[in-house]
C-alpha cells in the first residue's frame, strides 16, 4: 500500500518537521476505522513514538508511520497541500477510512456494501439520508433501507430506481438483478395487504 502525498504536501511536512526534535517523522492514522465517524489525521511521530508494529512509507524527504489498526483504512489515500485564494490548507482524502476495502473475491454482499458505504451514502448525506444494506435475497435482489432524510421521502423511488439500483447494476452486472426497499419488500411478502 502506498498514501499518495504530493510534492507541496511532502514540502509543507519537510518545513514543519525542520522546527521539531531531530529524526521526527510523520504519523497519519485513522480515529473510529471503519465506522461513519470515522476521522484521519496527521501528528508528528518522533522516534521514540515509532511502534513495533507500525508500517514505514518512506517519501523523498520523510517518512509517514502508519499504525495497525489505521493500515487497511488508508488504502488509496492522498494528502495534498492546496493553496487558493481563501490561503493554504492541507486537504486528507481517506475512501475507505469509513469501510476498508473489500476484496474482489469477496461474497457479493460484502462487495454491494462496500459500493454503498464508500460511493452511495457520500452522496445521499448531502440531502441527509443514507441507505443500509438489509439482505440480498436468492435471487439477487439487494434489499434496502431508506434512513435519514430518505425515510418516507417521496424521491426513494427514484433515487431507489433511477440513482441507486443504476450504479449497483453497473458494478455488478450479471450478478445483481435489482434493488427492492425494504418496505415494498416486506409488502411483497405478505399478500394479505
Amino acid at each position: 500500500m502506498y498514501i499518495q502525498i504530493s510534492d507541496s504536501a511532502q514540502a509543507h511536512f519537510r518545513k514543519l518537521l525542520d522546527q521539531q526534535e531531530e529524526g521526527t517523522n510523520i504519523r497519519i492514522f485513522v480515529v473510529n476505522p471503519g465506522t461513519p465517524n470515522a476521522e484521519c489525521g496527521v501528528s508528528y511521530c518522533p522516534p521514540n513514538a515509532v511502534e513495533a508494529s507500525d508500517t514505514e512509507l518512506k517519501y523523498d524527504l520523510f517518512s509517514a508511520f502508519v499504525d495497525e489498526v489505521s493500515y487497511p483504512f488508508l488504502e488509496a489515500a492522498e494528502l495534498d497541500f492546496v493553496t487558493d485564494d481563501m490561503g493554504s490548507q492541507l486537504t486528507l482524502k481517506a475512501p475507505n477510512a469509513k469501510m476498508k476495502k473489500v476484496a474482489d473475491d469477496a461474497p457479493l454482499i460484502e462487495r454491494v456494501d462496500y459500493v454503498i458505504q464508500t460511493q452511495i451514502n457520500p452522496q445521499l448525506a448531502n440531502h441527509g439520508g443514507r441507505i443500509t444494506l438489509i439482505e440480498l435475497t436468492d435471487d439477487g435482489y439487494a434489499v434496502l433501507q431508506f434512513g435519514g432524510g430518505c425515510n418516507g421521502c417521496s424521491m426513494v423511488d427514484v433515487t431507489l430506481k433511477d440513482g441507486v439500483e443504476k450504479q449497483l447494476l453497473q458494478q455488478f452486472a450479471g450478478e445483481l438483478h435489482g434493488v427492492r426497499d425494504i418496505t415494498e419488500h416486506q409488502h411483497g411478502e405478505h399478500s394479505y395487504y
